[in-house]
């Protein structure tokens, strides 16, 4: 079970529409595949969805930093030697997308070494997991008409809707259409990557009170320390920390200083063993959980679920499992499949992540 190789495929997918939303926009999935050989002819396979605006990383920095700096420092490792290759990666800082697809990579070529499925190993808990739909930036009648389309043809009935414009009244409009047009039907929570001030996100707070809504997600940034710590103390939902507490220190951080109070958890930047450092840090502090998404594909997605399904905490809520929808193609062999608003994990050893050849080659940007 020693790791032989560690290959890092740039490839590309365009999204059916462009996703939008405060920190940014995003045309085409301009991913990284990320495969782990063993000497027992075992590849395990993760996915590596970079965000610049976000973390910093692009594609070409994915590919350069695995090739030539993670991938010398696993090579000859166990695939049980995971803490070892924790504290490798550790070495170097920042990286999380590059970081989290290896290490998700490892785990997958662990779970068929062993003929067992990731969700197993990591807890076992449960095979599915609820869906959240994330509604990009668009006018109040086309988040109506997409939130329409996406119930009815998959069951979902829980939806992120991205804020974060000026003047918020453009956003709170929005929310305002959905439950109108819905009801109780559905529930409802925002995330403004950061694009509003804190007297700005209190404001939209305060014209969102009657509806409802389930949690506010990085509404201002961190970085304005008494301001967003004002904002929580103000918001009488949970205060979810995205991009703001990435690791299980930016964690305890944000929820000691008062600065959130529900943290989101996405294997696309703290893979499978750093997400389990902040479940158990989660759990012990009694905070609300979600499972996010880095805009993944369906390799990503499915990672995603294979980790929330694994505990009775991160499967709790609906997980954020279903941008890959947008995109209009992907690399697996069998498309994953959402049916009355679930998601379940695959059947099989390891992740169960069979990749379609023919669609790799297509996509691939190294050849």
């Amino acid at each position: 079970m020693k790791i032989t190789r560690v290959e890092a495929i740039p490839f590309a997918i365009p999204y059916r529409k462009p996703l939008r939303f405060a920190s940014g926009e995003v045309h085409t999935a301009e991913h990284v595949l990320v495969r782990v050989h063993t000497d027992d002819g075992v590849v395990g396979v993760a996915e590596a969805p970079p965000r610049p605006f976000t973390y910093g990383e692009t594609q070409a920095g994915i590919v350069a930093v695995l090739e030539t700096v993670f991938a010398p420092q696993v090579v000859g490792l166990s695939l049980l030697e995971r803490e070892t290759v924790h504290a490798r990666l550790s070495r170097t800082v920042g990286n999380p997308a590059a970081k989290s697809a290896l290490d998700m990579a490892i785990w997958d070529a662990l779970g068929q070494s062993l003929d067992v499925s990731v969700t197993e190993l990591l807890g076992g808990y449960t095979d599915r997991m609820k869906v959240s739909h994330m509604l990009g930036f668009d006018e109040p009648a086309a988040m109506v008409a997409e939130a329409e389309r996406i119930r009815d043809s998959y069951g979902i009935t829980t939806f992120k809707v991205k804020v974060g414009r000026r003047p918020v009244s453009l956003d709170t409009a929005v929310v305002r259409a959905l439950r109108e047009r819905f009801g109780a039907e559905v529930d409802l929570y925002v995330d403004g990557n950061r694009g509003w001030t804190a007297a700005e996100s209190a404001r939209a707070m305060r014209e969102m009170a009657d509806l409802d809504l389930l949690f506010a997600e990085e509404l201002c940034p961190a970085d304005d320390v008494l301001g967003r710590r004002w904002l929580v103390s103000h918001v009488d939902i949970p205060f979810i920390a995205d991009e703001s507490a990435v690791t299980p220190a930016d964690v305890t951080r944000e929820i000691l200083s008062g600065s959130a109070t529900a943290i989101s958890i996405k294997t696309a930047r703290t893979g499978f063993t750093r997400s389990q450092r902040t479940h158990h840090l989660a759990e012990g502090l009694g905070l609300e959980v979600l499972m996010g998404n880095q805009i993944d594909g369906q390799l990503g997605s499915l990672c995603t679920v294979a980790f929330g399904a694994a505990y009775e905490l991160t499967s709790r809520r609906p997980g954020e499992l279903s941008n890959f929808l947008d995109m209009t193609d992907d690399l697996l062999a069998e498309p994953l499949c959402i049916a009355d608003g679930e998601l379940v994990i695959r059947p099989g050893a390891g992740l169960g992540a069979a990749l379609d050849p023919g669609k790799l080659r297509h996509y691939r940007q190294d050849r």
